[in-house]
């Protein structure tokens, strides 16, 4: 589902990371399509009416289009609220108008078509709400806006009868990343703990609250998490920068190396690759096992 924080705690020879920093998540959660909320009741007749249900799925459709053109999915989208009145529908038209616009670098009109989508969701059927308010969160993150993030990311957690523990924790590791950037890193590292709670095969979790142990110079416990998140995800490029820099900073020269070769070897195109091998750079070529051996000559000048 990665948003701005302080400057890494990194030794002085080494640039901070970006791309795994504990801060703003570049790539917007995406969650699946969300339940058409329940049936509801005619006013005039008191009986409970169902629409009709459409041939095609428009949100798939939607979200179809905007993979390889995204300008043309906010226009389908935009053009669908124009056209429907119904509370379930303008909910999955703003849906995919929301995705759109991120994917687009709109977040703050992402987190306004978000908003509205919840906005028309029943208290009753909250639930179904959930994954929208996680995804106005992370826009704001990426907008910049921590608070906001941090409003509508507590308000998804207070949700009763979502039952998804992966995304609950992927809705923790952004309440991090917020709270990181508000300074309140004790409250951070708690939410990684309920992350890790919920669903401890998040990598992602493990990633961050490692960054997070080495920001504060806790570097047994950084070592630990970022094994797990190796275990968990052992070809994330992320994952393989930070337990560089970890490593460095252990004095682990040797296996700090190993780490970023690794990502320039499994990622080359990567942003996490570029910053591999910036670290490469100022670390130089491994130093040699073996012993010069001596010029013809020079063992017999050294003995006597």
């Amino acid at each position: 589902m990665l948003l701005v924080a302080a400057a890494l705690l990194v030794s002085p020879a080494l640039p901070a990371p970006v791309a795994h920093q504990v801060g703003p998540n570049p790539r917007p959660m995406e969650f699946g399509a969300l339940p058409t909320p329940g049936r509801r009741r005619n006013a005039a007749s008191g009986n409970e009416a169902e629409p009709a249900p459409e041939k095609h799925d428009r949100l798939a459709d939607c979200l179809t289009v905007g993979r390889s053109n995204p300008d043309l999915a906010i226009s389908l989208a935009r053009h669908w609220l124009d056209e429907v009145k119904l509370p379930s529908e303008r909910v999955r038209a703003n849906q995919c108008l929301g995705m759109m616009l991120s994917q687009q670098g709109d977040f703050d009109g992402a987190v306004a078509a978000f908003g509205d989508a919840v906005g028309l969701i029943p208290e009753a059927q909250a639930v179904g709400a959930v994954p929208l308010m996680a995804m106005a969160g992370n826009a704001a993150l990426a907008a910049s806006k921590p608070q906001d993030a941090l409003t509508w990311l507590d308000r998804a957690t207070v949700v009763h009868g979502f039952a998804d523990n992966l995304a609950l924790a992927a809705i923790q590791d952004d309440r991090a990343r917020a709270l990181v950037a508000l300074n309140r890193n004790a409250d951070a590292m708690a939410a990684l703990a309920k992350s890790h709670e919920l669903a401890p095969q998040n990598a992602e979790g493990w990633l961050l609250s490692a960054t997070l142990y080495r920001r504060d110079k806790n570097l047994a416990a950084a070592q630990h998490d970022i094994e797990e998140a190796a275990r968990l995800s052992p070809r994330d490029p992320a994952v393989g920068v930070e337990a560089g820099v970890i490593a460095m900073l252990g004095n682990r020269e040797d296996a700090a190396r190993q780490s970023w070769q690794s990502v320039v070897a499994m990622s080359p195109a990567s942003d996490e690759a570029r910053v591999a091998r910036g670290y490469l750079e100022q670390i130089g070529a491994a130093p040699t096992s073996s012993p010069v051996p001596p010029k013809p000559g020079q063992d017999e000048e050294i003995t006597r």
